[in-house]
């Protein structure tokens, strides 16, 4: 540790540090508008400037690497002389249109000017214009006469998001922060450049004009969509959500969030809103009164009950839902006599249900990520997916951290790669049995019998070379692996693999209580998420879920829907879908006007309360639920709150859950069969994955929510006789799309890349089935 003194204060700091870091420790306030904690120092707003004893001239604090027996000075004439000085300049062609600037209130230059700017200005001259630029519907960049250069935006990109969408151009006074000819900004992270902005150059588009920072109620809150539960501040005006922005948390989301966190409140507000009770009479939905629907709810589930046993019953919900949620929707399907529950729609493969030993999560804590050596991740869309995980193992890569991928498509992550293997879904497990049998030789380890005639190829023995050398290394499964026919052998050779390598290995996870729909027990003793629709029954209970958007298969799901005597909707939207299958409609409140609990895959417990009242008649699901088992009259639904709920699943207090492991038992059986069908490869678009975002008006005018396409390489288009651009017919089973062919060499010969979860491809079947392609 170094000794120096800030202000006459004396201070302890590791070596390295700079004086702005030195400052931190002290607790004394720099002025500064291009440095951050997360980026890379640029020095270049030089408003941090400060005195250093025995320095000829003022020293930029994020800079300068302190030296022992330094002495800084931050609020010298000096240092304060030099800081009006840079505040003088910066605000020479700077417009005066703070009244109705979006950033005024949460301006840092607004700020800072009031400390350090002077009440006239010097600067007789005609200020600059910057013309405004188009960046797509989620940033706006109309004011960037507004911008100081301070480049926070550019080193984002590169540095976090991966991907360098904006840059300086030009030199001196008509330097301008713009994208590459002409391009739009289309980072799933891009939002972030909004917060990072200390002037009002770079703002959201869909908040732009509709409120004043000071009119907003600020609410903690936690993101419902992917795995890791994004800490968020939800802002409010008048019951009506207005924006959401990060909230800090180191350990869980540091201080960024996706895109999809940021704009799906959107969708909270959207015009398909349920907001009063619906029954089908004479073949059509009518509003109802809450009591009506309810008593009819419970008479007719047990009127299925008595009459066609317990059984014929399936419940199957979103594992967005809330941990109370699942929790009640069980204890009531359960009530009912049936074991036809679970939480996981978009599963095909559940033999592996039986066999682990505790809960499945990630294998470790997301803060553990940054001290890995290497990393393997299986079977994901990994950017999309998890856009925040995706980062981690970003910044991993950059601090030579060695990360690898098998994946199914040869996407570009934006992350470093050690080492990458693009095979079919069906060649996971074989790939994966390469990196194994390679991992044993380097070893030195016996292997069963089975793997030895497989020669691991270059790409595989780099993969193991990685994790045998590392001292702390993990594995990771994501979607793709999950949802695969293969899900429970990729498990156990993922486990074989980690016990060769002494790695750590877990589940990336799909969804916001991905972890949670197993604490809640939502989970089958009898029919699985596929199986209800594969043998279908007379009732569903569906929770917050779009069966024909949702589902491993939703032709399936639907044609069993169709046929079901009564089918239950818990949902806080109306769709066109559901007018023709659904008997019932209860509307349910989405994650801003309820209380629950999400337990994020590393299986931290985080509660949250609404943030606005149900719209309309709309209630909490767990209320929903609540009084759909006192109807039933059954035992233990005597709740008078969430937490009541959540305590009885939890031991109060726990920052995370108990029961986590992710031992499977049984061996990995390997499948050499050679599959020469067309393979379809079902990536869920960012921006569809569930009900909410699908709503975001914003989120679907970016580029990641085009229609889907049938992407191929060139051999398949070759084989199937069809051309890029072309129109070509999808058949799944008995059902169709009609597509345009593209052209797509990241995708593997022998299969075809069809988009899941979009209204477009809701007739095809099972995301990683077989599929056949013709010309239209």
């Amino acid at each position: 540790m170094l000794d120096i003194e800030i202000d006459g204060k004396a201070v302890q700091v590791p070596p390295g540090s700079t004086i702005m870091d030195a400052a931190e420790l002290a607790g004394t306030y720099i002025p500064h508008f291009c440095y951050h904690k997360k980026l890379s120092i640029a020095a270049n707003c030089r408003m941090c400037l400060v005195q250093v004893e025995k320095a000829p001239k003022p020293l930029p604090a994020c800079a300068t690497p302190v030296t022992a027996g330094m002495k800084v000075f931050t609020h010298s004439e000096l240092a304060v002389d030099a800081q009006k000085g840079v505040m003088e300049f910066l605000l020479i062609n700077h417009p005066l249109d703070c009244p109705i600037c979006d950033q005024g209130g949460e301006c840092q230059l607004q700020d800072l000017a009031v400390g350090y700017g002077s009440s006239g200005s010097r600067y007789q001259e005609a200020k600059r214009v910057v013309f405004h630029k188009e960046v797509g519907p989620l940033i706006s960049m109309r004011e960037m006469t507004r911008c100081i250069h301070c480049t926070r935006c550019v080193r984002f990109g590169q540095e976090i998001a991966g991907v360098m969408e904006l840059g300086m151009a030009n030199r001196n006074m008509h330097s301008e922060i713009q994208t590459f000819v002409g391009r739009t900004v289309d980072s799933e992270l891009s939002g972030n450049m909004i917060d990072l902005c200390p002037v009002g150059a770079l703002t959201s588009k869909p908040f732009r004009y509709s409120a004043r920072t000071w009119e907003l109620a600020r609410r903690k809150s936690i993101s419902p969509h992917d795995s890791l539960g994004a800490n968020l501040v939800v802002q409010v005006k008048q019951n009506r959500v207005m924006r959401v922005l990060p909230r800090e948390n180191e350990d869980v989301n540091e201080c960024w969030i996706s895109d999809k966190d940021r704009f799906s409140y959107e969708g909270l507000n959207s015009e398909e809103r349920l907001t009063k009770p619906m029954i089908r009479v004479d073949g059509s939905l009518r509003q109802v009164e809450w009591n009506v629907a309810l008593d009819y709810v419970s008479h007719a589930l047990k009127d299925v009950a008595n009459m066609q046993g317990g059984e014929s019953i399936a419940s199957l919900a979103s594992p967005h839902s809330t941990l109370e949620e699942l929790y009640l929707l069980q204890k009531v399907t359960r009530g009912l006599g049936s074991g036809n529950v679970d939480f996981r729609p978009r599963r095909r493969e559940f033999s592996a249900d039986g066999s682990v030993a505790g809960i499945p999560w990630l294998g470790l804590r997301l803060s553990e990520i940054k001290e890995l050596s290497a990393a393997l991740v299986i079977g994901s869309f990994l950017r999309k997916d998890a856009p925040l995980f995706a980062q981690r193992l970003r910044q991993l890569a950059r601090n030579s951290g060695k990360v690898s991928m098998i994946s199914v498509t040869a996407d570009d992550p934006l992350i470093n790669l050690h080492a990458r293997a693009t095979v079919a879904p069906s060649e996971l497990t074989t790939v994966l049995a390469e990196v194994i049998k390679a991992a044993g030789k380097l070893k030195n380890m016996p292997l069963p019998a089975e793997f030895e005639p497989i020669d691991p190829s270059v790409t595989s023995r780099a993969i193991a070379e990685s994790l045998v050398a590392g001292e702390k290394n993990a594995i990771f499964l994501g979607n793709v692996a999950e949802q695969s026919d293969s899900a429970a052998q990729l498990h156990r050779l993922a486990q074989q693999l980690a016990n060769l390598t002494g790695a750590r290995f877990g589940f990336i996870g799909e969804a916001a209580n991905s972890v949670g729909g197993y604490v809640a027990k939502a989970l089958p003793t009898a029919l699985n998420a596929y199986e209800m629709f594969a043998q279908p029954r007379k009732a569903y209970v569906l929770l917050g879920i779009e069966p024909e958007l949702d589902c491993h298969n939703p032709q399936q799901a639907v044609t069993a829907l169709k046929q079901a005597a009564l089918v239950v909707m818990l949902t806080p939207f109306i769709s066109e879908a559901a007018l023709e299958y659904a008997d019932v409609l209860l509307p349910m409140a989405p994650f801003s006007e309820t209380s629950g609990t999400f337990v994020n895959t590393e299986g931290r417990v985080q509660s949250f309360n609404g943030v606005v009242r149900p719209l309309g008649d709309s209630r909490p699901g767990w209320k929903i639920l609540r009084v759909l088992g006192n109807l039933l009259a059954l035992p233990g639904f005597e709740y008078e709150s969430s937490e009541q709920v959540r305590d009885e699943l939890l031991q109060s207090g726990d920052e995370f859950v108990s029961g986590l492991d992710n031992a499977i038992a049984g061996v990995p059986v390997l499948n050499n069969a050679v599959r020469t069908d067309l393979q379809r490869i079902a990536d869920v678009p960012i921006h569809f994955a569930d009900p909410l975002v699908r709503r975001a008006g914003a989120l679907q005018q970016t580029r990641d929510s085009v229609a889907p396409t049938a992407r191929m390489c060139a051999t398949t288009l070759q084989q199937i006789g069809a051309a890029d651009g072309e129109p070509v017919r999808v058949r799944q089973g008995a059902g169709d799309a009609r597509l345009t062919a593209k052209l797509d060499e990241t995708v593997p010969s022998g299969c075809v890349r069809v988009a899941a979860a979009h209204a477009s491809t809701a007739g095809l079947g099972d995301m990683f089935g077989t599929i056949t392609v013709e010309r239209a």
